[in-house]
């Protein structure tokens, strides 16, 4: 059961299962997170973290099921991470500009959790679901500021 959740069912057995769980946490902070956002940047910030602590718990479980330090179809790390990707960012929400954000910022993410960059592989050494979940929060943080920083380049242009 923690193995399913971990691998997000089926798609951590897909090509390309980083980007699967990616996609899925996109899916999730659309459909779900967004009406934590609506309720103020407290209410998202929390509901972030308390998925980000989850995510730890059940991936420690499954590192330790699967007898593997990261394994590549353990996802539900980037489902976790990616919403932090939007945090504090209002131009996320805004019509046609909002859209075109949202999809550079999944890139922005995709790129740093694959050439982590900056600390973000120091943190795959923590012990178990730590190591899993944590340097993917780390690039989410990374692509969060650049982001941050883009959106508010194009809204001055």
């Amino acid at each position: 059961m923690m193995v399913a959740f971990a691998t997000l069912g089926p798609l951590g057995r897909l090509p390309a299962p980083g980007t699967w769980g990616s996609a899925a946490g996109l899916l999730w902070w659309s459909v779900v997170v967004r009406f934590a956002h609506a309720r103020g940047w407290q209410h998202e910030l929390i509901f972030d973290l308390l998925v980000v602590a989850a995510a730890v718990l059940i991936c420690g479980v499954a590192v330790v099921l699967l007898g593997k330090k990261d394994p590549s179809e353990v996802i539900l790390d980037e489902f976790a991470a990616m919403p932090l990707v939007f945090l504090f960012n209002p131009h996320v929400h805004a019509g046609k500009s909002g859209l075109l954000l949202i999809a550079l910022g999944f890139l922005l993410f995709r790129l740093f959790d694959i050439t982590k960059p900056f600390g973000v592989r120091s943190l795959e050494r923590l012990p178990g679901g730590l190591g899993v979940v944590m340097d993917d929060v780390l690039a989410a943080v990374y692509a969060n500021l650049a982001l941050q920083a883009l959106a508010r380049l194009w809204a001055v242009l």
